[in-house]
């Protein structure tokens, strides 16, 4: 059986109080089931999403097989056929039952713009008046969901993430350096230094270091050191 969908979500502060709301119609127009689900806390992300479940959920208990979806929400519209990222934990998890309530379907799903989309925009407007659920042949078996993540703030591409340590030295062992030392930091190091590294000018030998310089001599004590005279 063949059934078209409006769908639509809202909330009145974002997040606040919400509601999500379909319309089911067979092809020639007549209502087979409508409402609107009254959501004491969400966004309007979130009522949106409510909205395709929910709408999933009736068609199934219709009997319906082939679904032409529309909302005037963009975003989900684009996340549902994968040509937009789904970024937020919550969002990620919620498509993930979406898409496993979906498998049994042969959908189509569009967008268009708001005004085109009026009749379940005045249903969850209703139901978020009333603040309570409103509708015609609502569902009857609303299935258990799955606990939602909690929101976490370190996650990369909607996935939480934590910090990966590789060891490759035993615990009591001193860390490798990155970059060695010199000679002068790190005196218990050779004389050689990787071929990376830019030559090094050679100390004095020990006879000249021993033998002071006759610039010296001829200077006296206001002479300056030479260059070497600082190791």
């Amino acid at each position: 059986m063949r059934v078209i969908i409006n769908i639509d979500g809202g909330s009145r502060g974002n997040p606040g109080p919400g509601a999500a709301a379909f319309v089911i119609k067979d092809p020639n127009g007549q209502i087979l089931s409508q409402e609107g689900y009254f959501m004491p806390h969400c966004t309007n992300n979130q009522a949106e999403y409510t909205a395709l479940k929910l709408a999933l959920i009736k068609a199934a208990e219709l009997g319906a097989t082939d679904l032409e979806i529309i909302s005037d929400s963009l975003l989900l519209v684009k996340q549902y056929l994968g040509e937009y990222k789904i970024k937020h934990p919550d969002l990620a998890a919620r498509m993930q039952e979406i898409r496993a309530l979906a498998r049994p379907f042969t959908i189509q799903i569009r967008h268009v713009l708001r005004h085109l989309n009026k009749e379940p925009d005045a249903l969850a407007n209703k139901a978020m008046d009333l603040k309570q659920s409103v509708g015609f042949n609502p569902i009857q078996n609303f299935p258990a969901s799955a606990p939602l993540p909690t929101p976490q703030e370190n996650t990369v591409n909607g996935v939480a993430v934590e910090i990966v340590r590789h060891e490759t030295q035993d615990p009591g062992q001193q860390p490798v350096l990155k970059q060695p030392l010199s000679p002068r930091q790190n005196p218990a190091a050779g004389t050689k230094q990787p071929a990376t590294h830019a030559p090094q000018k050679a100390a004095p030998s020990r006879a000249k270091a021993a033998r002071p310089s006759a610039a010296k001599k001829k200077a006296g004590p206001a002479a300056q050191p030479s260059l070497f005279e600082d190791f």
